[in-house]
């Protein structure tokens, strides 16, 4: 599917794309309730639950986030899982929303490197990482938590060698309509517009010492 389809489908209904995923956020009052609704879910989500769905409860919201985990990408039977859980929480009086702030993103650290087939097993060692889904054999494909905790980590290849600045840098995945804020709340706290040529895929700042990292959206991809 393409990203643009993916954000129109389910938009609507609460939910928002961000890197390869779909995710809501269901406000509640208690662990109880959090509870309840990790159970709704996976009763909806049926026999899909395991290969499709994650769930992060807290005392005041449950984050829902879907992909099809063995292609590490969203799918159309992602859409109609999305669409029946908020149908299946309207039932009960609860509401699908998009996630805001921390809730909201999802970190990659990317490696630049001259030799990617020399450096991948290193950082998929020292971390304990694993291939990402259809990955497998790819050199270049990017490593990931086999437990969905810690950022993903991914190679970028470099034309020549960079001795003068870094060559580890965050890529912060954002809802496309939460990108502005991110941003201007980051350049009101000292950072710096390195460029924004790619935009809206991505916007490159930096913080004072030129430390870089990246501001990323789904749009512009296509």
């Amino acid at each position: 599917m393409k990203r643009q389809e993916i954000s129109d489908a389910v938009v609507d209904v609460g939910w928002r794309y961000i890197l390869s995923t779909i995710m809501t956020m269901v406000p509640v009052g208690s662990v109880g309730q959090a509870a309840e609704v990790a159970a709704r879910c996976t009763a909806a989500a049926g026999d899909d639950a395991d290969r499709h769905l994650w769930l992060d409860l807290r005392a005041d919201h449950v984050l829902l986030t879907l992909q099809s985990l063995g292609e590490a990408a969203v799918t159309p039977r992602d859409i109609e899982l999305a669409r029946a859980l908020t149908g299946s929480l309207r039932e009960i009086g609860l509401s699908t929303v998009p996630a805001t702030g921390r809730a909201a993103q999802l970190i990659e650290v990317a490696v630049d490197a001259m030799d990617i087939q020399a450096v991948r097993p290193f950082w998929k060692a020292v971390l304990g990482y694993e291939d990402e889904a259809g990955g497998e054999g790819d050199t270049g494909a990017p490593v990931v938590d086999p437990h969905r905790l810690g950022p993903a980590v991914w190679f970028q290849q470099m034309d020549q060698p960079r001795v003068e600045r870094n060559r580890i840098h965050l890529d912060i995945s954002v809802p496309h309509d939460a990108a502005a804020d991110r941003i201007a709340a980051a350049l009101a706290a000292g950072g710096v517009l390195v460029s924004e040529a790619a935009a809206p895929a991505y916007w490159i700042l930096a913080d004072v010492e030129g430390n870089e990292v990246c501001v990323t959206t789904w749009q512009g991809r296509d």
